[in-house]
């Protein structure tokens, strides 16, 4: 009886020394696997409760504007698997749409959590950032007008023809590798590229088939040509950023949901549906040139404000003796005059992120706008101090009034005559030039025409329309500050 009793107790001895260090084993391994399902991207999405997608809204049936019930909306199938990975994480969605090559940059300094923006995967791309399964496989094709579309049958037949892709895309990659000889044209928006088709400027352009296929619904002058390419389809996926791999798992899910479900077809036919809603033009677009009107009112005006503050302060730092306050004055008024307002903008946008500011793209705008003006500012401000004779200083000084008070009430209010005329041109020339915004995002006049465009298929009308905006404008405030001179000629 002991000796059976002995047996089993060592059996079970046995049975224990393998079981528990397995068993620790596997609860450790899921103590790994529950660590590695999340990361600090994942985490934060959660704790704010939303996850922001990056787009580039011109790209009907991907994303695109429309109006519905009166209301401007994001639309396209992207948008509809960027509301399904919102959904299936628990979050709302948010939506920052700017440029296509702005896109890259705002993803790596954290503006945006992924990109959904019909973006392929492509060697160059997989370098910068975390790429999801794949949703869609696209044709490549060509697009050309029914004249042109006969002379371009082969790879071969490009030789000194101008062909257009959009910048810092696959297709610009394929047309410089496939289409021997050709002249490309590389442009931010598919619809300046639909422009240049419509006018002759290039003949063809090398685009994904479904929005080809939008396009030619809508201008029955456009075909498909026959040329083909080595790589003819291409993969398009959510870009993320490299180190969320928990991220990168959940939003696999919501893809893998989609093409076993076959939710995409369901996505595509809503997008489809939405291209081709028939209401009249201004009725449908009207309030996008009242929004991007009013925007960019906002930011000459802010823009002008500021400068002029700023500006005034720069302008008596140059004129200083003391040499630290002048060379700083100095240095900036060069560097800012000495480098496009474009970059000024990425430098305000992404820079304030990188110093943990999360800035808005419309109050990085109105940063870069106003320091950019501030510099010209400054310069107006001098000269207009200089113009005024040095006797005028002297004779104040020699009644007995100091520096500060000679140059308050006697030499401004005669400079300010010479620099009102200065600086109301100033304002009509960030009017037309704060247009660059538009690159981040910011709902300007030609951001809005830019919406219009893609959403219309009428690439040339909504640029007539903006343009006349933009001469009532200019126009209009040159009459007030007409008045104002002639009024301060008169007081004279």
């Amino acid at each position: 009886m002991k000796s059976k009793l002995g047996r089993l107790l060592l059996a079970l001895f046995m049975v224990l020394t393998v079981v528990v260090p397995l068993a620790s084993t596997a609860v450790d391994a899921a103590s790994t696997q529950k660590t590695t399902l999340t990361d600090r991207h994942l985490s934060a999405i959660k704790k704010r409760g939303y996850i922001t997608v990056g787009l580039s809204a011109d790209y009907p049936p991907y994303e695109f504007h429309q109006t519905i019930n009166g209301q401007d909306k994001i639309v396209g199938f992207d948008i509809s698997i960027a509301e399904k990975i919102a959904k299936d994480l628990g979050v709302k969605l948010k939506i920052n749409e700017m440029g296509f090559d702005a896109l890259l940059g705002a993803l790596k300094t954290g503006k945006i959590d992924m990109i959904i923006s019909g973006m392929s995967k492509t060697p160059e791309r997989e370098k910068e950032v975390t790429f999801s399964k794949s949703y869609l496989n696209v044709k490549q094709v060509v697009m050309a007008k029914k004249e042109d579309a006969a002379k371009l049958k082969s790879s071969a037949d490009y030789e000194g023809v101008k062909v257009g892709v959009q910048k810092q895309s696959f297709q610009e990659e394929l047309a410089q590798k496939e289409l021997f000889g050709s002249k490309i044209t590389s442009l931010q928006k598919m619809t300046d590229l639909v422009l240049n088709l419509q006018n002759n400027k290039i003949k063809a352009i090398v685009i994904e088939k479904p929005v080809a296929d939008a396009y030619i619904a809508q201008n029955k002058d456009f075909v498909l040509t026959k040329t083909t390419f080595a790589q003819s389809t291409k993969e398009t996926a959510v870009a993320l950023p490299k180190d969320a791999p928990a991220l990168t798992a959940a939003i696999n899910k919501s893809i893998t949901q989609i093409n076993k479900q076959h939710l995409l077809k369901q996505y595509q036919a809503k997008a489809n549906k939405l291209m081709f809603q028939k209401n009249s033009f201004f009725s449908q677009y009207g309030s996008y040139f009242l929004k991007g009107t009013l925007y960019t009112i906002e930011l000459a005006v802010i823009g002008v404000f500021f400068g002029v503050v700023l500006g005034t302060l720069l302008a008596f730092m140059k004129r200083s003796r003391h040499f630290v306050l002048k060379a700083i004055a100095v240095i900036y008024i060069e560097f800012i005059r000495g480098t496009p307002l474009l970059i000024q903008v990425f430098i305000a946008f992404f820079g304030a992120q990188m110093l943990g500011l999360g800035l808005s793209a419309l109050i990085s705008s109105m940063i870069a706008v106003s320091l950019n003006s501030a510099a010209y500012v400054a310069e107006i401000i001098r000269s207009g101090i200089n113009s005024v004779k040095p006797g005028q200083l002297e004779a104040a000084r020699s009644l007995g009034l100091t520096q500060t008070a000679s140059m308050r009430y006697v030499v401004l209010p005669q400079a300010i005559k010479n620099i009102f005329p200065a600086l109301g041109n100033e304002f009509i020339t960030i009017l037309k030039d704060s247009s660059v915004v538009s690159v981040i995002g910011v709902s300007e006049l030609m951001f809005e025409t830019g919406v219009v465009q893609g959403a219309s298929f009428k690439p040339f009308y909504p640029l007539v329309i903006a343009s006349l905006i933009y001469f009532i404008l200019t126009f209009g405030i040159s009459r007030v500050l007409a008045v104002f001179e002639k009024r301060l000629a008169a007081s004279n």
